[in-house]
C-alpha cells in the first residue's frame, strides 16, 4: 500500500490528526475509535507504520506512536505540483457563487 491509499482512509486521518498533539498509546486509538474492535484499530495503525506515517516505541506494556513528519513532507510536495491549479478553481467558484440568487 502506498501513502495516498493510507491516508484515504478517514480513520487513519483521524488518527494522525491525534498525533498533531504528540505520541499516543495504542489504548488512546482504542478509546477515541470506540465503535471498532481493537483488532481493527491495530490493523489502521499497521497500515499507518508499513507506509512510514507512524513509528512506534515500547514503553514498559505500553506501544506509543508518533509521526514521521518526513514522510509527511513528501505527500505535501507531491501536492505542491497542483497548486498553481487551485487559483483559477476557485476564482471560478467565486464568481459561480456572486452569480448565484441568494436566499
Amino acid at each position: 500500500m502506498d501513502v495516498f491509499l493510507a491516508i484515504s482512509d478517514s480513520t487513519r486521518r483521524g488518527m494522525l490528526e491525534m498525533l498533531l498533539a504528540g505520541e499516543r498509546s495504542a489504548g488512546d486509538f482504542v478509546s477515541e475509535f470506540s465503535e471498532m474492535t481493537q483488532s481493527a484499530v491495530s490493523q489502521h495503525l499497521k497500515v499507518l507504520r508499513e507506509v512510514n506515517l507512524v513509528k512506534v516505541r515500547v514503553d514498559g506494556s505500553k506501544r506509543v506512536y508518533s509521526l514521521i513528519p518526513e514522510t509527511l513532507s513528501e505527500v505535501d510536495a507531491w501536492i505542491a505540483r497542483y497548486r498553481h491549479f487551485w487559483p483559477r478553481k476557485l476564482d471560478a467558484l467565486a464568481k459561480h457563487l456572486d452569480r448565484k440568487p441568494r436566499s
